[in-house]
């Protein structure tokens, strides 16, 4: 007789993959800068994917709760939540609110750079991840994603996190790389806007921004993630309670994600490397 019925099996399945997706994005992201634009795309797909379906995954156990252990049917998952990862959001909220749910830390993403990570998260999965391929074919309706995130996270976070004396300290650096390798470089790049970099001094000062940037650009992702980590935990302990033997538990599988800014921040890798 087998020890774990389907229902068990498929919710595990679901919650590992999505573990494993959140992991590769909060890896990944911390590495993307001008000069590899490809790694922005693949922290994109992998974040967007995870929280779309840790943000589900909350979601279905929510309505498991309340039916006593039924899930949400196809159309409701599929044709009015999609890939809305904003909508999911705002779902949250309103179960963290019905169910007086208390979480570990962050209580919402209400933080400008929070608020703007979901933003454009949203809006790769809801079609910006086709971004290049619809400036080829003429169309309108996408943004270039990694512009967005280098206005709304990137720049925001350098001008509050970093402080002046680093700042000052990149842009020295930046003049000395100058004077030392001028007359024996060409520059040719495209920045994060998708502006052409052909001055060294602009290209080192990018170097700099990046590097002073990306712990604190990783630390803000997985502040996200970690919410959403506290709120399927919750959730999943609830669900264990109604006496049925499908919940596995959510707070193992997601614990690493659960931790404090300080553990946060001392981990650079999180998918399994």
């Amino acid at each position: 007789m087998p020890y774990l019925n389907e229902t068990f099996k498929a919710l595990l399945k679901e919650a590992q993959f999505t573990n494993e997706m959140l992991g590769s994005g909060a890896t990944q992201i911390r590495s993307a800068n001008y000069g590899s634009k490809g790694v922005y795309f693949q922290a994109f797909s992998s974040l967007s994917t995870g929280l779309e379906r840790i943000g589900k995954l909350c979601l279905m156990l929510d309505h498991y709760i309340e039916t006593r252990g039924s899930f949400p049917d196809l159309r409701y998952m599929k044709r009015e939540i999609g890939h809305r990862i904003s909508l999911l959001y705002e779902k949250s909220q309103d179960v963290l609110k019905r169910r007086s749910l208390v979480l570990g830390h962050l209580q919402d993403l209400t933080n400008p750079v929070h608020q703007a990570i979901v933003k454009i998260l949203h809006d790769f999965a809801e079609g910006d991840r086709y971004s290049n391929i619809d400036l080829l074919i003429g169309s309108t309706h996408s943004t270039d994603p990694i512009a967005e995130w280098f206005r709304q996270v990137d720049l925001p976070l350098f001008n509050t996190q970093v402080s002046e004396r680093k700042k000052q300290r990149i842009a020295l650096n930046a003049s000395i790389t100058v004077e030392s390798l001028q007359s024996h470089s060409f520059v040719l790049h495209t920045s994060e806007t998708g502006g052409e970099i052909t001055d060294l001094q602009e290209a080192s000062h990018r170097t700099g921004v990046y590097e002073s940037v990306s712990p604190y650009r990783q630390l803000y992702v997985l502040q996200v993630i970690r919410y959403w980590a506290e709120l399927i935990s919750e959730l999943g302990s609830i669900a264990q309670r109604t006496g049925n033997e499908n919940i596995p538990y959510f707070g193992e599988l997601f614990a690493a994600f659960k931790s404090s800014d300080s553990m946060l921040r001392s981990r650079k890798t999180w998918d399994g490397r």
